[in-house]
């Protein structure tokens, strides 16, 4: 069975929100979850729609799978780096503010043959 996996990496969100929206497509078909993040009003529903039409398109041209036969296999976004910036306060004080990013990974499989 051929498995195709997508990466995006440091995606500036936390992976805490990344994966409410991650939640909403896991086993579906790729047509059917891609329809689920055009109307999701997260942020990072376009980050995830955009790595998964990244595995479709290298299944299409690189393992000639036939598209309408995929379903996510397995998706969830783990935390990536934090960048530490700083924030003015009064009397010359300085509050750390955290910018937190996230890795998405996105495994494609086919649904004719095991499942």
């Amino acid at each position: 069975m051929v498995e195709i996996k997508s990466r995006n990496r440091r995606i500036q969100t936390s992976a805490q929100k990344m994966r409410l929206v991650v939640d909403l497509v896991r086993g579906k078909d790729v047509e059917e979850a891609l329809a689920i993040l055009n109307f999701t009003p997260n942020k990072s529903a376009s980050e995830v729609a955009r790595t998964i039409r990244a595995a479709q398109a290298d299944a299409e041209n690189v393992y000639d799978l036939d598209p309408d036969d995929l379903f996510i296999k397995e998706i969830y976004a783990d935390e990536g780096q934090t960048y530490r910036r700083w924030r003015a306060r009064a009397r010359g004080r300085v509050n750390r503010r955290l910018k937190r990013t996230s890795h998405l990974t996105v495994v494609l499989g086919e649904r004719g043959e095991d499942d």
